[in-house]
C-alpha cells in the first residue's frame, strides 16, 4: 500500500517522457526539456480553424498536453466554414496578424502563397524525424502540402469523397454497391420510404449534405466528375487546359445536374438544409441506405455511443458513368478504349480529392519564436503518435493520410472495426487515391470564389427550383469567366496547368 503513490508518480513521469519525446519538432530553440522536446516557455500561439467539433476537437483536446510538455500556450479560435477563407485572407493581407497559424483548406494556397503570407517549411519537414514526413502518402505530401515544389502546410487529414452503403441491406436483397450513378439512383429509389432501422418509420434511400454556404458544392462535383474527366488526372475537370474555358455548359454537366437533383427525390424532405454533420447522423442512426461523403462515416459508424450500424456499412469508390464529355462538341458520348482509357468494366470513375485534407500553415509575418512553437504544435498533431489515434475517431473529422495508417489494419480493428470492414473502408480510399483518373481539386487564385461563391450559389438555386438547369450552367459559366478575366486569363491558365502538373 505504501508504495502505490510512488508507482503512480513513476507512471506519470514515464507518460510525460513519452509525450515530451513526441513533441520534438522542427523549431530552432536551443533550450531542451528531458526527452528532446523544444521548450517554448512564455510563447503564445493562436490557431484559426473552423467551428467544429470536427477538426477543432483534436486541436483543442491535445493543446493542453502540448503546453504541459513545451511551455507554449495554444489558443484555438474557430469561425464558421463559410467565413474561414475571408477571415484568413483579411488577417494576412492587412497584416493584422491576429493569428499565428491556420488549419484550413490547402487549395487556398493559390491565394496565400504568392504574396508571401505563409511560411515556407520545406527544410523543416524534411529534417523532422518525429513528423516522419516520408510516411505521409505522396498525394497529400506532394500536392496538398506543396505549392510549386515548396512545402507550406503540414497535412492533418486526408480527404476523398466516396459512397457509403448499408451492406446488410444490399446483401439481404442480393444487390451490388453502385458502380454508376444510374445504379445509385436505382438503389436509392428501392429503399426510399422503407423502414431501414426497425423503428416503424419510413427512412431514406439517399442522404447527401446539400446546405448552401457549407460544403455542398464539392458533393455536386463528385457527381459531375465522372462525366467531365476521362483522360486521366492531368486532363482536369474544371476547365479546358488550353483555353481556360469552363467545362460547365455542356450535355455532360447538364446530365450531372439532373442526377444530383434527382437524388433529392429519395432523400429527407429537408435535405437542402442539411450539412455533413446532419447527414452523417442520419446514416449512423440507420436512416439512410446510401450517402456520399468524405471518410468520416467510416469511423463514425463504429462509435457505439451514437451508431446503430456497426458492421453494417460498406464503402466504395465514387460511382462513375458509361458516357463522358466529348470536349470538341460538348456532347455526351459513349465510353470506348480511346475516350475512357481508365474505365473499369466500361465505367469511367473519377474519384474527387475534394478539399485535399485539412492542413496546418504558419503565418510568415509573426515572430520567429512563435513560428517555432506553431510549427512544433502542428508537427505534434500530425506525428504518428497522435494522428494514428485521431484518424480512427469519428469525432475528429481527421481521415487517414499516412501510408502506415493504410497498411496497419490493427489500428482500425483496435478502434472497433471488424477486419473485413477495415479492409473495405481503407480499400475504397486507396482505390480513389491510386486512381489514374483522380480529380484534383481546383487550386488557382480565387478558387474560393469559383467554387464557394459562384458554383455553390448556382447549384443551391437550381436544387431549390429557383432557376432551371440551363440558367444554372450559364450562371456558373459567366461567373467563372468573369473571375478568370479579372485575374488574367493567361495567368489563370498557367496556374491551372501547374496544379495539374502540366509543364508549359
Amino acid at each position: 500500500m505504501a508504495n502505490r503513490p510512488l508507482r503512480r508518480w513513476a507512471v506519470w513521469i514515464a507518460g510525460m517522457s513519452l509525450l515530451v519525446a513526441a513533441c520534438g519538432g522542427g523549431g530552432d530553440s536551443e533550450d531542451k526539456q528531458a526527452g528532446g522536446a523544444k521548450t517554448h516557455n512564455g510563447v503564445e500561439v493562436t490557431v484559426l480553424t473552423f467551428t467544429g467539433p470536427q477538426i477543432a476537437e483534436p486541436l483543442q483536446r491535445r493543446a493542453p498536453d502540448f503546453s504541459r510538455a513545451t511551455g507554449a500556450k495554444i489558443n484555438v479560435v474557430t469561425v464558421p466554414f463559410a467565413d474561414l477563407y475571408d477571415k484568413t485572407l483579411a488577417d494576412l493581407a492587412t497584416q493584422t496578424n491576429s493569428y499565428d497559424a491556420f488549419v484550413f483548406d490547402p487549395q487556398w494556397m493559390g491565394d496565400f502563397v504568392p504574396p508571401g503570407y505563409l511560411e515556407d517549411i520545406t527544410d523543416r519537414v524534411k529534417g523532422d524525424q518525429t513528423l516522419k514526413w516520408d510516411d505521409i502518402a505522396p498525394f497529400f505530401r506532394d500536392f496538398s502540402a506543396s505549392y510549386k515544389g515548396r512545402t507550406y502546410t503540414i497535412p492533418l487529414d486526408g480527404d476523398f469523397q466516396m459512397v457509403y452503403y448499408r451492406s446488410d441491406l444490399l446483401k439481404k436483397d442480393g444487390l451490388k454497391p453502385p458502380a454508376t450513378w444510374d445504379d445509385y439512383l436505382a438503389i436509392a429509389q428501392r429503399y426510399q420510404g422503407k423502414d431501414l432501422n426497425g423503428d416503424g418509420k419510413g427512412d431514406y434511400g439517399s442522404c447527401i449534405a446539400k446546405k448552401r454556404s457549407a460544403q455542398s458544392y464539392w458533393m455536386s462535383w463528385s457527381v459531375a466528375g465522372s462525366y467531365l474527366q476521362s483522360g486521366g488526372t492531368s486532363q482536369g475537370s474544371f476547365f479546358d487546359v488550353d483555353s481556360m474555358k469552363p467545362l460547365v455548359n455542356n450535355e455532360a454537366f447538364a446530365t450531372a445536374l439532373d442526377v444530383y437533383k434527382k437524388t433529392t427525390q429519395y432523400a429527407p424532405p429537408d435535405e437542402l438544409n442539411l450539412d455533413v454533420g446532419d447527414t452523417r447522423g442520419l446514416f449512423t442512426s440507420g436512416r439512410c441506405a446510401l450517402s456520399a461523403d468524405w471518410g468520416d462515416i467510416g469511423t463514425l459508424a463504429i462509435d457505439k455511443k451514437t451508431s446503430t450500424v456497426q458492421d453494417k456499412v460498406g464503402a466504395v469508390i465514387m460511382p462513375g458513368s458509361k458516357r463522358v464529355l466529348d470536349r470538341a462538341t460538348g456532347r455526351l458520348v459513349d465510353c470506348d478504349a480511346s475516350r475512357c482509357p481508365h474505365a473499369v468494366d466500361g465505367v469511367n470513375h473519377a474519384p474527387f480529392a475534394a478539399f485535399g485534407g485539412w492542413s496546418g500553415a504558419i503565418n510568415a509575418a509573426v515572430d520567429k519564436k512563435v513560428k517555432d512553437a506553431a510549427y512544433d504544435f502542428l508537427a505534434y498533431m500530425s506525428a504518428p503518435a497522435q494522428s494514428n489515434v485521431d484518424v480512427t475517431l469519428g469525432k475528429t473529422g481527421f481521415n487517414p493520410y499516412r501510408t502506415s495508417q493504410f497498411d496497419n489494419i490493427d489500428l482500425w480493428v483496435k478502434a472497433g472495426m471488424s477486419k473485413d470492414d477495415a479492409e473495405n473502408y481503407l480499400g475504397a480510399i486507396r482505390a480513389s487515391l491510386q486512381s489514374p483518373n483522380m480529380i484534383l481539386d481546383l487550386r488557382v487564385p480565387k478558387s474560393a470564389q469559383y467554387q464557394g461563391t459562384v458554383l455553390d450559389t448556382a447549384v443551391a438555386q437550381f436544387l431549390a427550383g429557383e432557376i432551371n438547369r440551363d440558367e444554372t450552367m450559364k450562371r456558373i459559366e459567366d461567373g467563372w469567366e468573369k473571375i478568370t478575366n479579372d485575374e488574367g486569363r493567361d495567368e489563370q491558365k498557367q496556374a491551372y496547368a501547374a496544379s495539374l502538373n502540366i509543364q508549359r
